[in-house]
């Protein structure tokens, strides 16, 4: 038989697709070809192929060999083909099973030594396989902790091409070698933080838990020391638990990042780069291999921009869209990668660039231009896209209480998660399960449209120009997360003024 076949996957953005790997024997100038739109890297698994398998003792024919990747239209980046690759080329002469091979998809860069080397994104490549019917894939075996994490699929480890070759029915020698571990260890466990740390500031905590029950986007403002930092890094913990797809999708970026998935991590992602950051390591980039950003990195959790004033404007702007679709698509020459945004951001500025600026006892050495721009980054069409805006200020000895109660992360998580059952039971109906996700549109003419009456600040707000249409659909949105930390099935005049405060520190 000079005609095989077996399967790998193609990653494009989070997405995998399958990819069939025909290799063909002709009678033609001993050749070998690969094509089928694949890039340079993977390019040069000719020769990567080629001595692997002469070093695991199964040469190649001596023939023309063509390998084809089809769909050939679908753009192929990377080493992740080497062992289909490799496979499909020895099968060509009968030497393996080719029902078996035809059967398994093959994942994992090959060494000149015929060892697998381990590949990033092979969670979201088992996930493809195991979606599109493939019931048996093989993958390096440093990737195969990750790849188990799928239900459904036969997963099968191996160190190296001979071992592949044997187990597909082929009579050769397997040699006892160490696995090529990953280069990459797992990320260290954050430190335990609990919301009773923050002292103080029970108005900001309370905001902070009306954030998590709806997942509103939120911006405090406040001089250093205030205790914005602090609040932020809480939020996760207050949130609840991720479900399995929100954690096979945390879990399949981080693996696309090139990190150690080991386990599907129930905690929500929180991701904090730093003010320098650029706009391609945000929102995700890369000329030939498009990699996720601190945007798709923090989809089902939280992204936190600490001094928000010193990013790029550029970055600030770039987060607009991601925060309206919930996505993000990168476009480069040839192909697009769309990624996840489902994230909640949380922004900390200081009030001017020393951040002194209007703090009692203090002194604001900047000049009147200096704040106007430090601020200015925050543009309109931004701010417009945040719920809740906080501004905290100092803690001084006179306002601490240490007789007030104190509120810990296990219980403002079980008040977010009543909340957010109450949230779900009324939304039962529609696809929507938080606030958040709800459009306006059904807010505001929906069967629980508030009643003029109680609608009527909100209105005025809107009529005299401090919302706009966005800010007000917004604003309803808080409203409801109020009404569910309360237990009311509908909007009032306080929960409407609440959120009026929280948005703009307007009063009725």
């Amino acid at each position: 038989m000079s005609l095989a076949r077996t399967w790998a996957v193609a990653i494009t953005g989070v997405d995998g697709h399958l990819i069939e790997v025909e290799g063909d024997l002709s009678n033609q100038q001993p050749d070998f070809k690969i094509i089928g739109l694949a890039d340079k890297a993977l390019g040069e698994a000719v020769q990567r192929v080629h001595n692997a398998c002469a070093n695991s003792g199964l040469p190649l024919p001596r023939r023309r060999l063509t390998v084809n990747l089809s769909p050939a239209s679908l753009p192929k980046h990377g080493s992740g083909f080497d062992l289909a690759i490799a496979v499909a080329a020895l099968a060509t002469e009968g030497g393996l099973d080719a029902a078996s091979v035809a059967a398994t998809a093959h994942l994992g860069e090959l060494g000149l030594d015929g060892r697998l080397r381990p590949v990033p994104g092979v969670l979201p490549s088992v996930v493809a396989a195991a979606r599109s019917g493939i019931r048996r894939v093989i993958v390096p075996a440093a990737n195969l902790e990750e790849a188990r994490l799928v239900d459904g699929i036969d997963v099968v480890g191996a160190v190296n091409l001979a071992a592949v070759a044997a187990r597909h029915g082929s009579d050769v020698e397997v040699p006892v070698q160490e696995p090529v571990a990953t280069a990459v260890g797992p990320a260290d466990a954050a430190p335990a933080v609990d919301l009773a740390d923050v002292v103080g500031q029970p108005e900001a905590v309370e905001a902070l838990i009306v954030a998590a029950v709806g997942g509103h986007h939120l911006l405090m403002c406040g001089p250093p020391g205030a205790g914005k930092t602090m609040l932020a890094r809480r939020l996760p913990g207050i949130l609840p638990d991720l479900d399995d797809r929100a954690a096979l999708a945390c879990a399949s970026i981080r693996s696309l990042s090139g990190q150690k998935v080991a386990s599907l991590s129930r905690t929500p992602p929180f991701e904090a780069p730093h003010h320098s950051t650029s706009v391609a390591a945000l929102v995700g980039g890369g000329s030939r291999v498009v990699r996720p950003g601190a945007i798709a990195r923090a989809s089902d959790g939280v992204l936190f921009l600490d001094e928000a004033g010193e990013f790029q404007t550029s970055a600030l702007d770039a987060l607009r869209q991601p925060l309206e679709s919930s996505s993000i698509e990168i476009h480069r020459a040839g192909f697009s990668a769309a990624f996840p945004a489902r994230f909640q951001l949380v922004l900390a500025t200081n009030p001017c660039p020393c951040g002194d600026y209007g703090v009692r006892g203090g002194t604001c050495s900047c000049t009147p231009m200096a704040i106007r721009r430090y601020l200015g980054r925050l543009s309109g069409p931004l701010l417009d896209r945040i719920d809740i805006e906080l501004h905290l200020a100092r803690v001084s000895v006179a306002g601490r209480d240490d007789r007030a109660p104190v509120q810990s992360s296990a219980h403002a998580r079980e008040r977010v998660r009543a909340a957010r059952d109450r949230a779900a039971h009324r939304l039962r109906d529609t696809p929507w399960r938080l606030n958040v996700h709800v459009p306006g549109t059904w807010l505001r003419d929906g069967p629980l449209a508030p009643p003029l009456l109680v609608r009527r600040p909100l209105d005025a707000a809107l009529h005299r120009g401090a919302l706009t249409l966005r800010g007000y659909d917004r604003v309803l949105r808080v409203a409801w997360s109020l009404a569910d930390l309360a237990d009311r099935d509908c909007l009032g005049v306080d929960d409407i003024g609440r959120a009026l405060y929280l948005k703009k520190g307007l009063t009725a």
